[in-house]
């Protein structure tokens, strides 16, 4: 039998291209079978719906976090660490069973580091709509058998922080001595200080925004769609489906699109430069790959096996709907409700939420009379040095934190 035309021009899909697909998960979620590590539970909205932002009900709601430290007597030491988009509540702390990788934040979180658990009391909650133990569209319904899959109704970065509100309460936590995180972290952090100025004494947003830009919306949408499109997605009710038959395509696409962003020209080109995979010598192919192309799929491939797509279209739509402004009067008014020390940090290189609008940021708080305090982390690392440059990122927040406590500093 003769080849068809594509496969004699080398166009044909190669096996690469579906590395090991039997081995990979339906989803990625932690689901309530699998060991617990070091993750805490609460339920909330028990006997009366949550009712969303956006119009939709949930109930019996479940958010999983983990905290290191002890509170005090007068819950006057608490930290909140708010988790960026594949991020989780495990913020500290070595890989182990149930938890597949070590905390995203080591470096910050534990006794004599920059939140420095001898005297702080840190927590860390999984979002809303997330699929680390909180209730998200893999986490089984509440009134009848089976998973949310495609029913569970959109939410918003205030959706999160309103359950981070209640977790508080439940813990006995009035007042955070200071809220941090960043990228979507970040938007959680300037929510918390409008929503809630009464019950954070500081705020760290980092590589974040007041709003979501277009070129934000279109990044991220870009990667929905990707999910959308694969077969396997099933219009999101796909975890009845065999391992291997899922949506990890789509979700690999996505994270591979998403990883462009996080990193910068410069860091690709000192890595990869125009490295090959297959030899070039001899005929040319259309899938001979570049050594770049073989990282983007092994960070796609491995969030196949951590995450679940469902709550990457979730979460990846609460970053393209935040906007401080909506339904407060606009941005300047918006920013205007956050009365406590704010410490904003951008990164030089980030080309995904970049520095001029954490200067922005900063700007509009210093007009509305805070002390409003600008950071830039100096790194070629793209929009992911809050996570790789932790030494610039302690250097900041250590004497922001101290002089916070210290009203005399």
């Amino acid at each position: 039998m003769s080849a068809r035309p594509e496969e004699a021009a080398g166009l044909s899909p190669v096996d690469w291209r579906r590395p090991h697909a039997s081995t990979l998960p339906v989803s990625g979620a932690w689901r309530p079978s699998d060991p617990p590590g070091e993750r805490q539970f609460m339920r909330m909205a028990v006997d009366r719906p949550f009712v969303l932002e956006g119009g939709g009900q949930l109930r019996d709601i479940t958010i999983a976090f983990e905290t290191w430290g002890t509170l005090d007597p007068e819950g006057a030491n608490a930290v909140l660490v708010c988790h960026a988009l594949t991020g989780d509540a495990h913020a500290a702390g070595p890989a182990g069973p149930g938890q597949p990788t070590a905390g995203w934040w080591d470096a910050l979180i534990g006794p004599g580091r920059t939140l420095d658990t001898d005297r702080l009391f840190v927590v860390c909650a999984n979002v809303l709509g997330g699929c680390q133990g909180s209730t998200g569209p893999a986490s089984g319904r509440p009134d009848r058998p089976g998973p949310y899959g495609s029913s569970f109704p959109v939410v918003t970065v205030r959706d999160m922080v309103r359950t981070q509100a209640r977790l508080a309460d439940a813990l006995g936590i009035g007042r955070w001595r200071a809220v941090l995180g960043g990228s979507m972290g970040g938007m959680q952090v300037l929510e918390w200080g409008v929503m809630f100025p009464e019950r954070v004494g500081a705020l760290v947003p980092i590589a974040t925004c007041v709003a979501a830009t277009a070129q934000q919306i279109a990044y991220w949408s870009t990667g929905r769609k990707a999910i959308a499109l694969d077969p396997g997605w099933r219009r999101g009710d796909y975890y009845g489906a065999a391992p291997g038959t899922g949506p990890h395509a789509g979700l690999a696409l996505a994270r591979m699109i998403s990883q462009i962003t996080f990193r910068s020209d410069d860091v690709f080109t000192d890595r990869f430069g125009r490295d090959v995979v297959e030899s070039l010598v001899g005929d040319f192919e259309m899938w001979q790959r570049f050594q770049v192309e073989r990282y983007l799929e092994h960070h796609g491939d491995k969030l196949a096996r951590r995450f679940d797509a469902n709550s990457y279209l979730l979460l990846t739509k609460a970053m393209d709907l935040h906007d401080l402004g909506r339904g407060r009067g606009g941005h300047d008014a918006a920013v205007a409700r956050i009365r406590v020390p704010t410490l904003v940090l951008g990164v030089s290189s980030d080309t995904l939420y970049p520095a001029y609008q954490q200067q922005d940021l900063a700007r509009r708080l210093a007009r509305s009379g805070l002390d409003a305090r600008y950071c830039e982390i100096d790194s070629p690392h793209g929009h992911d040095a809050f996570l790789l440059e932790t030494e610039q990122v302690c250097a900041a927040v250590r004497p922001f934190l101290d002089a916070v406590e210290d009203p005399r500093a």
